[in-house]
């Protein structure tokens, strides 16, 4: 092959590389820019390269809102806690459907003996 498209390949997969880990560790705010830098750049190639499929799923991802820090229902900080005590000084009940556990410290890491 020719070096100069070796070269060419190399940069491209690197480019990639870092483009990927960027978006992946990156902060959620970060993310939108670059799907919507992506989707540009996409848009503007050749339409004899069929990359407006992609560029079209990538503007629609970038048009979505990022979820809360877990990743989940972007509700954590405005959610009250799941067990506390109410104006009148008495305790509320927990808000989750499972009830908790209480395991003893003493026994965290010892196994049962038979």
């Amino acid at each position: 092959m020719n070096v100069f498209l070796d070269d060419f390949l190399v940069g491209l997969v690197l480019l990639a590389g870092f483009g990927y880990a960027a978006y992946a560790l990156g902060p959620r705010s970060v993310r939108a820019g670059l799907l919507t830098a992506m989707s540009w750049l996409l848009r503007r190639a050749p339409g004899v390269l069929g990359l407006g499929g992609i560029a079209a799923r990538l503007a629609s991802a970038a048009s979505l809102k990022a979820k809360g820090c877990c990743g989940g229902c972007d509700s954590c900080a405005a959610a009250p806690p799941a067990t506390g005590t109410s104006a009148a000084g008495t305790p509320t009940p927990s808000t989750s459907a499972a009830p908790e556990v209480r395991i003893p410290v003493s026994t965290i890491g010892q196994r049962a003996r038979r």
